[in-house]
């Protein structure tokens, strides 16, 4: 089981996978966030980001170090990684690496609720998601084969995973395309005689509710 964090947002992790390097203040802190795409890693809501910093402060897994001040800019704090912020960042590498937790993606929410589409409209939709999926893979894989050449492939683990999730996905849907195209998918009669009738067949209504009952 995911552990009770004194600070559980997931930004913390970013901010302590930076400090790591060495002190910096929280704007130089956000930029090098940014510039490591760390906020397609990862859910990162930047409003909460100095929230988040005094939190950690508070808790001691991050420590002010100095203030400094740039020209007419405000004064600027400069926070170093503690011991604590130290053993948090490896052990909650260490969770997030070998414990799998529920994750709810927006497209099983879709799938979900299938059913309340017309069978053709789902197959024309799932054929606009899989040419957009064939194109991010496209570009993924172009985007990974030119990184491969300056950086490290230890640094680039996560978009590997990424690119292999999206290549599942559009496969997955591939294969569910073809069954609707070729009517062969189990239920699609009486799926589309649901929406042009208006009424669910009994057999259909009663494996919905098993279904239901199952997850």
């Amino acid at each position: 089981m995911p552990k009770q964090r004194k600070v559980g947002n997931l930004l913390a992790l970013a901010v302590l996978s930076v400090l790591v390097r060495r002190p910096m203040h929280p704007y130089e802190i956000a930029t090098t966030l940014r510039s490591w795409g760390k906020d397609q890693d990862m859910d990162i809501k930047w409003g909460s980001f100095y929230t988040v910093i005094r939190n950690m402060d508070r808790h001691g897994l991050i420590a002010p170090v100095e203030s400094i001040r740039e020209g007419r800019r405000p004064e600027r704090t400069v926070y170093r990684i503690t011991d604590s912020g130290r053993a948090e960042l490896v052990d909650w590498a260490r969770e997030l690496v070998s414990i799998p937790t529920p994750e709810h993606p927006r497209f099983r929410a879709g799938l979900s609720v299938l059913a309340t589409l017309h069978p053709d409209e789902a197959t024309a939709l799932l054929r606009q998601r899989l040419e957009l999926l064939e194109e991010g893979i496209r570009a993924g894989r172009d985007a990974l084969a030119e990184h491969q050449r300056q950086i490290p492939r230890l640094f680039l683990v996560e978009s590997e995973y990424d690119l292999t999730i999206r290549e599942a996905e559009a496969a997955w849907v591939r294969a569910l395309l073809a069954e609707l195209t070729a009517g062969t998918y189990p239920g699609i009669d009486e799926w589309r005689a649901f929406h042009e009738t208006g009424e669910l067949p009994a057999d259909l209504s009663d494996a919905a509710e098993r279904s239901r009952s199952t997850q």
